[in-house]
């Protein structure tokens, strides 16, 4: 194992947002890559905002999207607790090392950092008051995708509020330096705060970690970051949907690196092996649901027969589709496998599936009023319905290649093309106008469920 050890270090405030999972994705990319160490650190010092249901959400979200955690809650880790609530006796410590080397004072109940340099004091027009100014040069920066950075921190700043809870800055520093982190990868966002967080490190007497400040994810309609109110911001709406992690997990891979060359589709192993802080990108990325949607449906195409039909079964099972559609029995299990399986080459996301798939469960279902129009327009439909249903007894209906033929030769037999019998058939015994091939629909359907749609459609026309 190398000496690499990353952290992702979220805060149980709100949902698990886009944002935070591709943080915790590059840093969970970075160490498998080094064959380092991936560390979660909960930071829930906020007690008023904080919340265990939240915390729950960011476990499950991370497990759901396979970035399983070296060190951290539920794992364990030689640098523990892994929570920033149960880690006072661990700052108390931190801070009285500032204290000894006098680079604290107390001032409004609060105690504050002092930084070095020669202090004077100035007006502060926005804030329109007199404040105190430290001389000193500006910090340098050297992030591994940014390049060099340059911050001036100027004004010594709040280590302890005054009502005894450590600050962000303070406690992220401990915790780093605590935990040897090697490299901070985050947010461009919190840029700003590196200054603050390298004056802290050298307090200590510690190098810095390597610093990598990652390009922020904007909405995709108009400017600004994603927030947590965008579409397609929150991770659980991804699991409610019936995406596949993967696919997550490779779309937002993407957002902000470059892999090279033209693959997009890759599986983690590869994204794994390609991943690396150059190829980072400096300019922000664009959240895309129409390409988020697009990678699930290449994912979806692309599973193993059984296993689409073991995703297909665990959306119905999380949406109690059966129930919702009346039965009270849930159809054989061959036969809804069957089902799903024509389904996995049309649908472009399992949130597809209860609506195409509804035709095939109940035998009374509602019929487009387009596709019926178009079909009933076209030569001599009931005709051609009472032929099907004459020729029907005959169909060998134990493959569509089957179906198909013997379509074709009663279409022959009246001198007509395949395509007369298609539309008002597929209208007939599905009520649409798209959907799996129709012999397919005749194979699954049966002989008997096929024969009362057409009959009761022809009655009908």
């Amino acid at each position: 194992m190398s000496s690499v050890r990353v952290r992702f270090a979220p805060s149980p405030t709100g949902f698990f947002h886009i944002g935070s999972a591709r943080t915790a994705l590059f840093n969970w990319l970075y160490a498998r890559h080094t064959g380092g160490t991936f560390v979660l650190r909960i930071e829930d010092t906020d007690a008023a905002r904080n919340s265990e249901a939240f915390l729950d959400v960011i476990y499950e979200s991370m497990k759901w999207l396979g970035l399983t955690w070296d060190e951290g809650p539920g794992v364990g880790g030689a640098f523990g607790p892994y929570r920033q609530s149960e880690r006072g006796a661990v700052y108390q410590e931190y801070l009285e090392k500032l204290k000894a080397a006098g680079r604290t004072y107390e001032k409004d109940g609060a105690i504050w950092f002092r930084l070095e340099g020669e202090r004077y004091e100035t007006y502060d027009e926005h804030r329109q008051k007199t404040v105190t100014k430290v001389k000193n040069a500006p910090m340098v920066i050297d992030d591994a995708i940014r390049g060099r950075v340059e911050r001036l921190e100027d004004e010594d700043f709040v280590i302890v509020r005054s009502d005894g809870h450590p600050v962000f800055h303070f406690v992220n520093v401990v915790d780093d330096i605590a935990m040897r982190i090697t490299h901070v990868i985050r947010g461009e966002d919190h840029l700003s705060n590196s200054s603050k967080h390298v004056a802290l490190f050298q307090a200590f007497g510690v190098t810095p970690p390597q610093f990598a400040h990652i390009p922020l994810i904007l909405k995709q309609n108009g400017p600004g970051k994603m927030s947590k109110r965008d579409q397609g911001a929150l991770i659980e709406e991804y699991q409610t949907r019936g995406y596949l992690p993967e696919a997550v997990v490779n779309y937002i891979s993407l957002l902000g690196w470059n892999p090279g060359g033209d693959i997009e589709k890759m599986p983690v192993a590869d994204i794994v092996a390609k991943f690396d802080l150059p190829r980072v990108n400096q300019s922000n990325a664009r959240f895309d649901d129409k390409k988020m949607a697009h990678m699930n449906m290449l994912y979806l195409l692309a599973l193993p027969p059984e296993h689409f039909i073991a995703a297909a079964r665990a959306y119905f099972a999380k949406h109690e589709v059966f129930a919702k559609t009346g039965l009270t029995t849930e159809p054989p299990a061959t036969y809804v496998d069957e089902v799903f399986l024509l389904s996995q080459p049309k649908i472009k996301g399992l949130e597809e599936l209860p609506a195409y798939t509804a035709y095939f469960w109940n035998d009374t279902y509602p019929t487009d009023d387009k596709a019926k129009a178009k079909a009933l327009g076209k030569g001599d439909p009931k005709a051609r319905l009472s032929e099907i249903l004459g020729a029907l007894p005959g169909l060998d209906l134990t493959s569509d290649a089957s179906v198909e033929a013997g379509l074709k030769a009663l279409a022959e037999s009246k001198g007509l093309g395949f395509g007369d019998y298609q539309a008002v058939a597929r209208v007939a015994v599905t009520g649409l106008s798209a959907g799996p091939s129709i012999t397919a629909i005749f194979r699954v359907l049966g002989r008997e469920r096929v024969a009362a749609r057409l009959a009761r459609f022809g009655q009908a026309v």
